[in-house]
């Protein structure tokens, strides 16, 4: 991997760690190419359980380079922006698709695509000094990185069009209250308690988080009926699953199940 993005995969969680700090971790081509790349490995690895998607510096993401944008506006307008369909459209995909739970560790400001890309993961840990906007408006573009799916689906669609038409600054807290932050805590504590959310995920029912995650996204667009016939689907599939006969027998032991993701 390139290394302005990091991957680390230690007891089934994988770490992918955006790291150009000097440039607030803006997304150049070759950050974008070097995440989806990441995605995809941690997507494939059997041994990986939990992804943890977090940053190195005081941001978490700002979105687009604009000083590559620029260069690259001047040179050919009409495809620069193919980096939605090549770039952002397949990371997005990957972290919302992946068969495995993904945390986000919000270290600071989460802008744009950044906002997009901490949406799309599972559970949100996110620092008390880290703040969100959609900033699309701003630079006179409209929702891309899958905000125009997942922001109304968690503030409702009457507030995320007053996000997207008047990009601001979302602190912390309002974020929590707002349903984007799942958990909002000390800085100086977001690595470890992020790292300790993917942790348990990590160690957790794999397959059935799995499940989770499709039956979520299924009924996000599906009617009763058919979201019920889902369930009995993958109920079906998590019930054979070797982690449910652990559990089980874990419970009338009165004992902690240890799972082994399959």
């Amino acid at each position: 991997m390139a290394d302005t993005v990091l991957y680390e995969v230690t007891d089934g969680l994988a770490t992918i760690t955006l790291n150009r700090p000097e440039a607030m971790n803006a997304l150049s081509i070759e950050a974008k190419e070097a995440l989806r790349e990441a995605l995809r490995a941690a997507d494939g690895d059997e041994a990986v359980r939990a992804v943890l998607l977090t940053a190195t510096g005081r941001a978490f993401c700002v979105g687009q380079d604009l000083k590559e944008h620029m260069g690259l506006l001047a040179e050919n307008a009409d495809s620069v922006m193919s980096t939605v369909a090549e770039h952002y459209n397949p990371i997005v995909r990957a972290i919302a698709g992946m068969p495995k739970p993904v945390v986000a560790g919000v270290n600071g400001v989460a802008a744009g695509a950044g906002f997009g890309f901490a949406l799309a993961a599972d559970y949100r840990v996110v620092a008390d000094t880290a703040s969100f906007t959609t900033a699309f408006a701003g630079v006179a573009l409209t929702a891309d990185s899958g905000v125009s799916w997942t922001l109304p689906r968690v503030v409702g669609p009457g507030r995320a069009a007053e996000l997207l038409f008047f990009p601001r600054s979302i602190p912390a807290q309002e974020a929590y209250e707002l349903g984007i932050a799942n958990k909002v805590v000390p800085a100086a504590e977001l690595a470890e308690q992020a790292l300790a959310v993917a942790r348990t995920l990590a160690a957790g029912p794999t397959l059935a988080y799995a499940a989770i995650k499709e039956s979520l996204a299924y009924g996000a667009g599906h009617g009763l009926d058919e979201a019920l016939d889902k369930e009995g689907e993958l109920q079906m599939r998590a019930g054979a699953s070797e982690d449910h006969a652990i559990a089980v027998r874990a419970f009338v032991a009165k004992e902690k199940p240890v799972y082994q993701g399959r």
